[in-house]
């Protein structure tokens, strides 16, 4: 495993020495130690790859087309997981369940699934993926042949109008908003069925991108210069723009693929072809039905039941400054967001990005509030003895006082996150089962040329809770580091991987 070792090493070899109040030789003692602690368990497996960890794996199964949703895993990742770790069915959680990969797909398998998620976009697409199994694909294609030869501006309604937040306002040429706006009063006011109205107003949901003068790009959106809205340092062309018409009829079609497999797409909207066509019947229809929590993880996960969970299949959100309320803030004003209800929403998601203050009061209050101070307290120890952890953040803090950062709020969202990570762990540790299994997904990052190991860092907070790390399996090929990185401090690559933590049977 010599290779790996560059990826953790930072210039200079002795510890720190505050030459001033401000300057401080960096130090890497501490991650090195780490690192040796856990080298036996860095192991590459060959079975991994980029695709499979990652949404582009899912391009190919049914329903995960319909919404771009680029963040999370695949479901064939849950699939080989299961089956290599845990082929015995039991009770699986996602405490980060984004659209629901690791709940469909266990699901399948014959697992009993929870999930809790906190950002409505990938609650909102899990239940729409719920109903989508049980509509009656009959009656849902008879309603959209119907909604393909309307007019929507007819049906025009302010009552349904989006409200649109700063990040958001000119997405949408006025002819392509007003057919929104359009179909959405036709759905509530003429759609009867409960299920075909949810699907409908689904599709339209899953077209805002492509209709719009935005793109999502990492965590910020990119606009269009035919927008009218200032451009950056270089004029930005997503090309086509589909008008509402068009993308909806494309969305109903893909959907209903989807729902008779197979069905020749050109002909989906034909009547007569129906009794034909097998209803969908495939492994991707869960055999017991997902049950999601909406809301945050730090708050629910306390309490949930000790020693309840056979497996934990999860990938957090990663310490890289993406904020999901800007990416998907189309979808958030879609589903009724205002501007202070995003920002309520940013700051109750795990501190990700720049801007997300500390929450240690929150969860010591919440804590206290259930009884649990002695928990709390030995949270907040374990957090403050990662040796590693304080290293960078030391380092961080210099940097910033130095300028360094281009950021001077990154020290502190490296921070918080790590904290709020501790109290994931510690909950995960004591729901699990004896003989349960946690399976993690993960990348590790760099600021300012310094590596964050978060893989040995969230493995050894596993380990101060009682867990043993199997494996930190890496994909062979790790995540490069930004174009401005590379620019300072040379190509390097950062281990992308899953952590593999186990409790001990009794």
């Amino acid at each position: 495993m010599k290779e790996n070792l560059h990826m953790i090493e930072v210039v200079g070899e002795s510890n720190y020495k505050f030459v001033d109040p401000v300057k401080v030789i960096p130090s890497s003692v501490a991650r090195t130690a780490l690192y040796e602690k856990f080298k036996s368990k860095i192991l590459h497996n060959p079975s991994l790859n980029r695709m499979l960890v990652s949404f582009q794996a899912n391009k190919q199964v049914p329903f995960y087309g319909w919404f771009k949703y680029r963040e999370g895993f695949s479901e064939r990742l849950v699939t080989y997981l299961l089956q290599y770790l845990k082929p015995q069915p039991g009770l699986l959680l996602d405490p980060f369940a984004g659209c629901g990969s690791a709940l469909f797909a266990a699901s399948a398998l014959g697992w009993q699934t929870k999930g809790i998620e906190l950002l409505p976009v990938g609650s909102y697409a899990t239940q729409a993926r719920l109903v989508a199994h049980r509509v009656n694909p009959k009656e849902f294609n008879k309603v959209a042949a119907e909604v393909a030869r309307i007019n929507f501006v007819e049906y025009y309604d302010q009552g349904y109008a989006l409200k649109h937040i700063a990040i958001t306002r000119g997405a949408f040429s006025s002819e392509n908003e007003e057919q929104l706006i359009g179909y959405i009063s036709y759905c509530h006011n003429f759609v009867t069925n409960n299920d075909i109205r949810t699907l409908l107003l689904y599709a339209a949901f899953c077209i805002l991108e492509d209709i719009s003068y935005t793109r999502k790009d990492g965590q910020y959106l990119r606009w269009d210069a035919r927008s009218g809205r200032s451009q950056g340092k270089s004029v930005f062309n997503k090309g086509a723009i589909l008008t509402f018409c068009d993308a909806i009829k494309q969305k109903l079609k893909q959907m209903l693929a989807d729902l008779y497999p197979y069905a020749n797409q050109t002909a989906l909207l034909n009547d007569s072809l129906l009794p034909k066509i097998s209803l969908l019947k495939h492994n991707y229809i869960p055999a017991i039905e997902p049950t999601l929590y909406q809301g945050s993880c730090l708050e629910i996960l306390p309490t949930t039941q000790t020693s309840s969970i056979d497996f934990v299949m999860t990938s957090p959100p990663y310490v890289n400054r993406y904020d999901y309320t800007r990416t998907y803030a189309l979808e958030l004003v879609f589903l009724g967001f205002n501007e202070e209800k995003v920002k309520e929403l940013r700051q109750k998601m795990l501190s990700c990005t720049v801007e997300n203050r500390d929450k240690r009061a929150q969860l010591e209050q919440h804590y206290t509030s259930m009884g649990l101070s002695r928990e709390f307290f030995r949270i907040n120890s374990v957090f403050q003895q990662q040796s590693a952890l304080q290293e960078v953040l030391t380092i961080l803090e210099a940097y910033r006082k130095e300028g360094k950062l281009n950021n001077a709020n990154i020290a502190r969202m490296v921070r918080n996150y790590f904290y709020e990570m501790c109290f994931v762990i510690y909950e995960l540790a004591r729901i699990l089962k004896p003989g349960g299994m946690i399976a993690m997904v993960n990348d590790n990052v760099r600021y300012a040329g310094e590596e964050v190991p978060v893989d040995l860092i969230l493995s050894d907070m596993a380990e101060s809770f009682g867990l043993t790390t199997r494996y930190i399996w890496t994909l062979g090929r790790g995540k490069g580091n930004s174009s401005q990185q590379m620019g300072s401090h040379g190509r390097s690559e950062l281990r992308k991987c899953i952590y593999i933590w186990e409790k001990q049977a009794l």
